[in-house]
């Protein structure tokens, strides 16, 4: 039956140890159009066996994906049912994958999203550092990291939320940030004197508002407004919120958002004459356990391009760094 085998895909997958978004992801795709499979049979889907889910079926469930879902959900759930019919395949539920017989939209080239303007980044920074965002409990220690967090550490909002205390690790002008990253890569961020300034202020602030809490090392490092580690959607409304305050929401890319703080961090790293290894690397695009002996031959040159990003002068002066104008 297509649920059961369903069910023993994601039961395969257990030991890839996908990251829940992953796992959610690949269940609403399979999900979905299983019920428009199920329309165009006819039949309850828990009734429906997978020798009937032929390419036919699938190409006029696909069709009606189509019609209510963006090119790149349909990517996305094109590669879900691929995955699962290889799955078919390779369990001999299936005698062969009926995928390639179904129309696949082509991917739009991808591009960067930074920030507009030269000096946006600096004017947000001091912007937020300033109390520009309004709101019943202000907390510009908070916010001012956030925005950090995305401009000179390119950290995505998974991996902002994934912080625990535990993850800034290293000695004082050595700290660094451990990021658990998607498809469970895990990476070291070097992080400069500005940036270790602003997270004693953050966390100072922590101890302020909540008083009575206890935090551990596995603590949320980012906290929402109630003590608890921030959610997803406060966390977007936050940055969304920094943008109006500061009177700079028309200077971010349509549908970027948090991630135009990534793009401009991965821009400016590229303008500043960081290269492309160095680039991937902070960024959390290969993996950091290819090699043990790679990673300490080229540590110093990975805190040398992060140390480059401009953006670290205004941090300086908002920190208090008694050098930053000398």
């Amino acid at each position: 039956m297509l649920i059961e085998a369903q069910d023993g895909f994601f039961l395969a997958r257990r030991s890839r140890k996908d990251s829940p978004h992953t796992t959610a992801a690949y269940r609403r795709d399979l999900a979905g159009v299983s019920a428009l499979v199920a329309e165009v049979v006819g039949r309850d889907v828990g009734a429906i066996g997978l020798d009937e889910v032929s390419a036919q079926v699938l190409r006029e469930a696909f069709g009606l994906f189509a019609d209510t879902h963006a090119k790149s959900s349909v990517a996305r759930a094109w590669s879900t049912w691929n995955q699962f019919f290889q799955f078919c395949v390779a369990d001999g539920l299936a005698a062969g994958n009926p995928m390639g017989a179904i129309g696949r939209p082509r991917p739009a080239p991808l591009s960067p999203k930074p920030l507009r303007g030269e000096e946006t980044p600096e004017q947000l920074l001091a912007a937020i550092a300033g109390g520009a965002r309004k709101a019943r409990a202000p907390w510009p220690e908070r916010d001012l990291l956030v925005l950090a967090l995305g401009l000179v550490a390119g950290l995505r909002a998974a991996e902002m939320r994934a912080l625990r205390r535990s993850s800034v690790v290293g000695r004082p002008g050595e700290r660094r940030l451990y990021v658990h990253g998607k498809a469970n890569r895990e990476r070291s961020i070097p992080i400069e004197a500005p940036l270790e300034r602003v997270i004693e202020a953050y966390l100072a602030s922590c101890d302020g508002r909540f008083p009575g809490a206890r935090f551990a090392a596995d603590s949320p490092f980012l906290l929402g407004s109630d003590g608890a580690g921030i959610g997803r959607g406060a966390l977007d409304y936050l940055v969304k919120a920094c943008f109006r305050g500061a009177g700079m929401h028309d200077r971010v890319p349509v549908g970027a958002n948090l991630h135009a703080l990534r793009h401009t961090f991965a821009t400016r790293l590229a303008e500043d004459g960081a290269n492309a290894v160095e680039i991937m690397m902070l960024l959390g695009h290969a993996s950091l356990n290819t090699s043990q002996n790679y990673i300490d031959a080229t540590g110093r040159e990975r805190r040398a391009a992060a140390a480059s990003n401009r953006t670290y002068r205004v941090l300086a002066e908002l920190a208090g760094d008694e050098e930053a104008g000398q």
